[in-house]
């Protein structure tokens, strides 16, 4: 189960966002958890809101003079709903002056209260997309991730196959790493895969017979990447007993994998001497994006032969 710790939450994004503790520290603790989210009718982040509150609430200048035309009874009632409603925290978006009644509320309540210079949209912008992706579902995959010609590519395949080897020819084209052995998966949007390296891992590549390679350090910068949307797993299948793998040769019907409920669509590549396997990774990279153009080569070819046919036939 994904959490949100809102100390972790300040600290993460405080300098993105020049956040500033204002009130509420004793609060520090408060955790959104992604069951929570998922059973709950509230939103994520959004505007002070005290007939459907977020878990997180933002307060410009519109909102605090609203509380400020409140009369004293009218205004403890308000501070009273907010305290029932169960948000984790405050910010404070473009706000110059604070009422003083609104940081004793936060005291009192254990709320933080956060301040930001940045505008409210921006602010609810950002803290939203860092909450999704805290929150995402995740996993983890066996394989070499790369970033070939754009595309977010998870190379697997059985033990010593040839994984490592053929990322490091693939990087050496430039393409770029972003993990190796394994690969955490967060399903950051009903449709999108997002893969990163675990921190341990992040920057290195193994090979057998040479070891650990630091990839930043031996081709620089542009050849590592931080994340990537996963789009397409190529399988190396190597042949038993010198037999030919049994890969349909020409695959009439796209296969899929499906990872976190996202369906990703996977080639099989038969490895055997004398293959190029780094050109065939590319060219399957290549045309997963002629596909998504439209463009199906396949079906392309069927249609001509079918044409052909029927014009011998007439």
């Amino acid at each position: 189960m994904a959490r949100v710790n809102i100390q972790k939450l300040f600290t993460d994004k405080q300098e993105r966002l020049a956040l500033t503790w204002v009130a509420g520290s004793d609060g520090a603790d408060r955790v959104l958890e992604s069951e929570t989210v998922n059973a709950s009718d509230k939103g994520l982040i959004g505007h002070l809101n005290l007939i459907h509150p977020n878990w997180v609430q933002v307060i410009s200048n519109t909102e605090l003079d609203y509380l400020r035309n409140l009369n004293p009874a009218a205004l403890g009632e308000a501070f009273a709903q907010m305290k029932s409603s169960g948000s984790l925290c405050l910010i404070l978006a473009g706000v110059e002056e604070i009422p003083p009644e609104l940081i004793a509320y936060a005291n009192d309540s254990r709320t933080p209260l956060f301040r930001s210079p940045q505008s409210s949209v921006h602010l609810m912008w950002m803290v939203r997309h860092y909450i999704v992706k805290e929150l995402a579902e995740s996993t983890t995959r066996l394989g070499v991730f790369l970033d070939v010609l754009g595309v977010g590519v998870m190379i697997t395949g059985s033990s010593g196959v040839g994984k490592s080897e053929l990322a490091l020819e693939l990087i050496t084209r430039g393409n770029g790493l972003v993990a190796d052995d394994i690969t955490e998966l967060y399903r950051i949007s009903p449709e999108t895969l997002e893969g990163r390296c675990p921190d341990l891992l992040r920057d290195f590549l193994e090979v057998r017979g040479l070891g650990v390679l630091n990839i930043r350090t031996m081709f620089g910068e542009t050849a590592v990447r931080r994340k990537k949307s996963l789009k397409l797993i190529v399988h190396l299948e190597r042949p038993e007993r010198g037999e030919t793998p049994n890969v349909e040769r020409l695959p009439f019907n796209a296969s899929f994998q499906e990872i976190l409920g996202v369906k990703i669509s996977t080639v099989t590549i038969p490895v055997m001497a004398g293959r190029n396997l780094s050109v065939l990774v590319e060219a399957a990279a290549r045309n997963f994006v002629l596909q998504m153009r439209g463009i199906d080569t396949m079906q392309e070819f069927i249609t001509r032969h079918e044409q052909q046919m029927r014009e011998q036939m007439e």
